[in-house]
């Protein structure tokens, strides 16, 4: 009877609640039922009831294919050097908390916070614009220092560079957010308390602040990790070309290609190969988190 009257007590908030939990069985549980495509032979003059089994058919045709190998070893590479500057943002937010004129900290903050709202397609239009072998920003800087213009986005070695510098400068100062909340809560006492003991600006940051954002940042960094194979193909499929697809394709763009864009769309051969790195992101999502709970004690759950 308490658990019936707390909820009619706030019956308000679990009205609130409604609506986006019914947004999230609609558009991510319910969709589940189609998963089922991966293991049939689907063609769109069937249904998804009637089409034929195939078992693991699509998978193992994944793992034959000549491109697998190039494939997995681009997405992989993107995914840990993404993985590998998880660093920046909260490195930002302990620069912009110490900014003493409130102005210019206010800023530092907008012209950091802009980039993540321009759309993938007009980001990746600037790109191409900076990179331009003739007449790009980048090559203008580059020739001053006596270096020759260059099409950059047709080295296939320089693509993973562009790739992930470009996604930093675009999200960054959005992803410094959530620390600059956290270093906000930190106590003053604390700090105080270490300035009258002698700690210089570095010994507060590594003794105050550092341990004050250490829980947020072991969250986010086991959801980074549950995520090193999702490449998001929109920006790597708009920065694709004929000189840079051995090192720009990866399985993102080879499921959108292989499931839409195809002269013969195969539906169960693209849904098999994401419910695959689906399968695939869970395992490490569920190891990290086991192992950052046991050597930290933050973890998801």
């Amino acid at each position: 009877m308490a658990r019936l009257k707390r909820i009619w007590r706030n019956r308000v908030l679990y009205l609130m609640l409604l609506v986006p939990l019914t947004m999230l069985i609609l558009f991510k549980y319910v969709p589940m039922y189609g998963v089922q495509i991966a293991f049939k032979n689907y063609q769109p003059s069937d249904t998804i009831r009637t089409a034929p089994w195939v078992g693991l058919k699509y998978v193992q045709t994944f793992f034959n294919s000549y491109n697998f190998w190039t494939i997995m070893l681009n997405t992989i590479t993107i995914g840990l050097y993404s993985l590998s500057t998880f660093f920046c943002a909260p490195t930002l937010a302990l620069c912009i908390n110490y900014l003493t004129n409130r102005h210019f900290r206010k800023t530092i903050q907008t012209i950091s916070y802009l980039p993540h709202f321009i759309s993938t397609v007009v980001m990746c239009s600037i790109i191409l614009q900076i990179f331009d072998a003739r007449g790009g920003l980048f090559n203008v800087v580059m020739r001053l220092f006596g270096v020759q213009p260059k099409n950059y986005m047709g080295i296939p070695s320089a693509f993973k560079h562009i790739y992930i510098w470009t996604s930093i400068w675009q999200d960054v100062g959005y992803a410094s957010i959530i620390y600059i909340a956290s270093l906000a809560s930190v106590s003053p006492e604390l700090h105080e308390a270490a300035m009258i003991d002698g700690a210089t600006l570095l010994g507060r940051i590594r003794h105050v602040d550092i341990p004050s954002i250490l829980p947020t940042m072991s969250i986010l960094l086991i959801m980074r990790c549950g995520q090193v194979l999702n490449v998001g193909y929109e920006k790597a499929y708009l920065l694709q070309n004929s000189m840079n697809i051995d090192a720009s394709e990866v399985i993102a763009t080879y499921v959108y290609k292989q499931g839409l864009t195809s002269g013969l769309p195969q539906y169960s051969y693209a849904s098999a190969i994401g419910l695959f790195i689906s399968l695939v992101n869970l395992v490490l999502l569920l190891s990290v988190n086991r192992i950052s709970g046991r050597l930290s004690g933050s973890s998801l759950f």
